[in-house]
């Protein structure tokens, strides 16, 4: 079930008409954090309609699919990697800190952005300190999205967690 207060404080750094997630549930498996989410884009931040969904507004969905996810996994003690946050910590690094390292999309058929779903898996999130450099998190995804008649796009993105706490 969808905590609607963590949602509307996760989103606050997004413009009112870029907030794309409408719910997530959140479930772990194998030590793993899931989400499936619902989205709606009723309008292109940034472009006239293309009537489907395109590379921009996966990626910004991805984010706040993403975001959402972390804080849950932090709050409820989900997935591994995150043992040691708070939702303080996170709230903290959740701009400046949270960065996509890798990310690919494949669009296999198009998406409405009117009213379609998402999943994100965290894959892995494992502690890595560099000889020399500062410790981070890397954690390997998997996402993808699908409409009610037959769209579909899936891809995956590395992120990198820096400053950790």
């Amino acid at each position: 079930m969808t905590d609607d207060v963590l949602l509307e404080r996760v989103l606050t750094p997004y413009k009112d008409h870029c907030k794309y997630l409408r719910s997530a549930v959140v479930t772990e498996t194998d030590g793993r954090a899931f989400a499936r989410c619902e989205f709606e884009i009723p309008e292109s931040c940034y472009i006239d309609d293309t009537g489907h969904l395109n590379s921009v507004e996966v990626n910004i969905c991805f984010n706040q699919m993403m975001y959402y996810l972390v804080a849950r996994s932090v709050r409820d003690g989900l997935g591994a990697g995150f043992a040691d946050w708070t939702l303080d910590d996170f709230f903290a690094h959740q701009l400046p800190d949270i960065l996509i390292a890798r990310f690919a999309a494949n669009f296999r058929r198009p998406v409405d952005p009117r009213a379609f779903s998402g999943e994100l898996e965290f894959r892995s999130v494992t502690r890595r300190a560099p000889a020399g450099g500062s410790p981070f998190l890397y954690a390997e995804t998997a996402f993808r999205y699908w409409d009610a008649v037959s769209g579909r796009c899936d891809g995956e993105a590395t992120l990198a967690f820096v400053n950790v706490p």
